[in-house]
């Protein structure tokens, strides 16, 4: 099973693990609410997980241009 980190903004890779079974407790993300979950937290076919998080150039230019929150894709 691998977890991929991707930017949920501008979809880059953040980062990638492999472990053979790794809980959502190590992860951190039992502290997400439901709603949160369905949007942060991807399950593919075969395993994986995508897990969908903000990169710090996008907190950046989002946090300089907050208007930009007010867009659908700020930042394709």
């Amino acid at each position: 099973m691998a977890v991929n980190y991707v930017c949920r903004h501008c979809q880059m890779p953040l980062g990638t693990f492999e472990a053979p079974e790794v809980s959502e407790y190590r992860l951190g993300l039992h502290f997400l609410t439901p709603e949160e979950r369905k949007r942060i937290i991807a399950y593919n076919s075969n395993g994986d997980v995508t897990v969908r998080v903000v990169c710090d150039y996008c907190s950046q230019t989002l946090e300089n241009n907050p208007e930009l929150a007010l867009l659908s894709n700020p930042l394709q």
